[in-house]
C-alpha cells in the first residue's frame, strides 16, 4: 500500500453544505496532534483561517465561506501528512499550513520529498526555495545561498550536514564564520581558541543541539567529527570528505571567501551563509559576498539560492519587521 493510500485513510472530508465541512481524523494520535494542548493548535487554525472550527470526538466542523473552508481543509491535509512522516507539528506547521498561497499539491505527500531525518526530529522545507536549498545541498558540492534572517540557511545546512555525519556519508562537518564582527577581534576575548570561537557560534550549536542532542553532539565534537574552527584557521587546507559551512558570510571579505572556497578537496560540499543586509563590518564595502556570487554565478557547479521575507519560516512578526527595513531603505535612497 503507498504512502499516499494510507494518509487518505486516515481522513475523511464531508461537505455538509457551501458554509460547512466536516472532517474525520481515524488516527487519534494525529487527532491530538493537530487538536493541540488545550484546543491551541485548532484555535491558530481557526484564526489564521477565519472559520469556525467545531471539536467533538474524532470529527472537526468547519464553517465559514467556501474559500477560506478550502484554506482549512488543505491545511488540515498538510498536517495530517506532516505527521504521518514526522511524527510531530510544531506552531510554525499551522502557520505554514494556513498560508494563503498554499496550492493542493503541497498537501501531497510530495511536498516531504525533501525531507531531512534527525535523531530528534525530521525537518521538512517551509518554502519552495527552501526545497530548492535542501536539493542544493544534497546534490551540488558549492552552495550559496544568501538572504534575511529566519530563512532556514544555517539550519538547513546544518542538518543536511551532521545527518550526512550520522549515515557515514562523510568523515567530518566544520562550521566557520568570521571571528570578527563590529570591531571587536578575536585576540581581545578571554579563554582559549573554542571558548573564544563558540559565542559566534552559537546559532549553529543551537541548531546541533535542538536536531541531535547535546550530548551526542559534544562527543562528536570531542572526537573531532565535528570541528569548530575561525574562518582565519582555514587557510592552507584541503578539506577531503567533509561537509563544510562558512555562517555570516556578509562579514567576510571576498578574498576570505575565495580562500574558503578553494579549500575544497574530494568528496566533500562546501555551504557559504549570510545576510547581505545585516554587514557588521566597520567598512561595509569590504564585504565579499555579494561580490562572490556576482562572480562566481556563471558556473553551473556553483548552486546559488537567494531567500527573501516570503521564505521567512520565524515569527510571522519577522517578515513584517524585514519588509518594513526594506520599505525605509528604499524610502532613504528616494
Amino acid at each position: 500500500m503507498s504512502e499516499i493510500s494510507k494518509i487518505d485513510q486516515k481522513l475523511v472530508i464531508k461537505k455538509i453544505d457551501k458554509k460547512t465541512i466536516n472532517l474525520q481524523i481515524t488516527d487519534n494520535e494525529i487527532l491530538m496532534s493537530i487538536v493541540g494542548q488545550f484546543d491551541q493548535n485548532l484555535k491558530e487554525l481557526a484564526k489564521l483561517s477565519d472559520t469556525n472550527i467545531f471539536f467533538r470526538g474524532n470529527s472537526l466542523t468547519c464553517k465559514g465561506n467556501p474559500e477560506n473552508i478550502n484554506i482549512f481543509c488543505e491545511a488540515i491535509k498538510f498536517l495530517v501528512n506532516k505527521y504521518f512522516l514526522t511524527k510531530i507539528i510544531e506552531k510554525e506547521d499551522i502557520i505554514l499550513a494556513v498560508k494563503k498561497n498554499i496550492e493542493f499539491e503541497e498537501s501531497n505527500v510530495k511536498s516531504f520529498k525533501q525531507l531531512i531525518k534527525t535523531p530528534r526530529k525530521s525537518v521538512i522545507a517551509r518554502s519552495e526555495k527552501q526545497s530548492d536549498y535542501i536539493k542544493a545541498l544534497k546534490e551540488n558540492d558549492i552552495i550559496m545561498s544568501l538572504g534575511p534572517a529566519g530563512t532556514g540557511k544555517s539550519f538547513l545546512a546544518v542538518s543536511v550536514g551532521v545527518s550526512m555525519l550520522m549515515e557515514k556519508k562523510i568523515d567530518r562537518v566544520i562550521l566557520s564564520r568570521p571571528a570578527v564582527e563590529a570591531g571587536e577581534k578575536l585576540g581581545f576575548l578571554p579563554g582559549d581558541m573554542k571558548e573564544k570561537v563558540d559565542p559566534y557560534l552559537r546559532p549553529l550549536y543551537d541548531a546541533l543541539y535542538e536536531l541531535f542532542g547535546a550530548e551526542k553532539i559534544d562527543k562528536k565534537i570531542e572526537t573531532g567529527e565535528i570541528e569548530i574552527a575561525p574562518l582565519a584557521f582555514m587557510r592552507g587546507r584541503t578539506l577531503k570528505n567533509c561537509f563544510a559551512i562558512l555562517d555570516e558570510a556578509q562579514n567576510a571579505t571576498e578574498t576570505q571567501i575565495k580562500m574558503f572556497l578553494t579549500r575544497i578537496g574530494e568528496k566533500s560540499k562546501l555551504v557559504v551563509n549570510g545576510d547581505p543586509s545585516q554587514i557588521d563590518l566597520i567598512n561595509k564595502s569590504q564585504s565579499g559576498l555579494i561580490k562572490s556570487k556576482n562572480i562566481l554565478k556563471d558556473l553551473k557547479e556553483i548552486k546559488v539560492v537567494e531567500f527573501d521575507h516570503n521564505d521567512v519560516v520565524r515569527h510571522p512578526l519577522v517578515s513584517k519587521i524585514i519588509r518594513a527595513y526594506q520599505k525605509k531603505s528604499t524610502d532613504d535612497k528616494d
